[in-house]
């Protein structure tokens, strides 16, 4: 029950408030989606990619984590590709149900539940830094492939690159990278508070700006394919991710971390790339609020079933 309704106080609610908050925003002001989207992809996202990236220290007990991230982001896709052509989507909408499934909350939503779940044990620490490796997979990726198939559902590959290496958030990845080859303390830089500064600003601004969007969406409640995608993620993600620990012979707390974190709520990011790439917004918005009301219940039971078999 503590598990339940810490995820109700500290994740599903104060998501849900700051979402409303932009939506009422919307309703009263008429604010400019297209506005708040270039804020989030010139600014935020870039930001925060900077940030992570630099600041993440790749310990080599941690380097199967990575390996375990990549495949399952590949197993995420191929199951998605397949599912997509087996329903016969459009190309932008095959992109966009294949971004709701690879791309997950693994930063404000599964780190601070992977740090409550293991909040009174020895592995405090070493939990947050195995969800810290997967985040950093998340948001190379989320900024580069995600950028990609949002783009492929409007225009031809070869525009859709361009487009990829157009947006600052490829080329925050690339600076993070190389910074941390270069023997300085960055984080004693006169410009590493407004970067932190610009970091902390993406999680709100990038709700209110789902809030917007939503409010500028025609919801269809008999969607199928919005269940479909919730199902997807937030059971056949752990399912897969399953699978994939055991073929790669994980256990212990790693284990019990991937698991839980791969069973979290579509990024808010997937729907924040279709609102700029015009790729499906309506869709990829309505994905992530519905997967993030039912992992309020997936979530617990998945967090359960990970200290049973692991």
């Amino acid at each position: 029950m503590s598990i339940f309704l810490f995820i109700l106080l500290n994740n599903i609610a104060p998501i849900f408030l700051i979402i409303y908050l932009g939506y009422i925003l919307s309703k009263k002001f008429n604010l400019d989606i297209a506005s708040l989207s270039k804020l989030n992809f010139y600014i935020f996202v870039p930001a925060l990619s900077l940030v992570k990236i630099y600041q993440t220290d790749i310990d080599t007990n941690l380097l199967k984590v990575l390996l375990y991230a990549v495949v399952f982001l590949g197993v995420l896709m191929t199951v998605a590709t397949i599912i997509a052509r087996f329903r016969g989507y459009s190309t932008s909408m095959k992109n966009a149900f294949k971004n709701s499934i690879m791309f997950y909350n693994s930063g404000n939503f599964a780190l601070p539940l992977v740090t409550l779940v293991f909040a009174d044990t020895q592995y405090a620490a070493y939990a947050v830094s195995i969800q810290i490796m997967v985040l950093l997979v998340q948001t190379l990726t989320t900024n580069t492939l995600g950028f990609y198939n949002a783009g492929r559902g409007q225009m031809h590959y070869k525009e859709t690159i361009k487009k990829v290496f157009r947006m600052p958030p490829a080329y925050a990845v690339m600076l993070g990278i190389m910074l941390k080859w270069i023997p300085y303390d960055f984080t004693q830089s006169f410009l590493w508070p407004a970067i932190n500064y610009m970091k902390n600003g993406l999680v709100p601004v990038a709700l209110l700006t789902l809030g917007v969007q939503l409010s500028l969406t025609k919801f269809n409640f008999r969607n199928i394919e919005v269940y479909l995608t919730s199902l997807v993620r937030l059971i056949g993600g752990p399912v897969l991710a399953y699978l994939l620990i055991l073929f790669l012979r994980i256990d212990g707390v790693m284990a019990q971390v991937l698991l839980i974190s791969s069973s979290v709520p579509s990024a808010v990011n997937t729907a924040l790339i279709a609102v700029e790439f015009d790729n499906e917004p309506d869709f990829a918005s309505q994905v992530v609020l519905t997967t993030t009301v039912l992992s309020l219940f997936t979530l617990t039971g998945v967090i359960f079933i990970s200290k049973y078999i692991f």
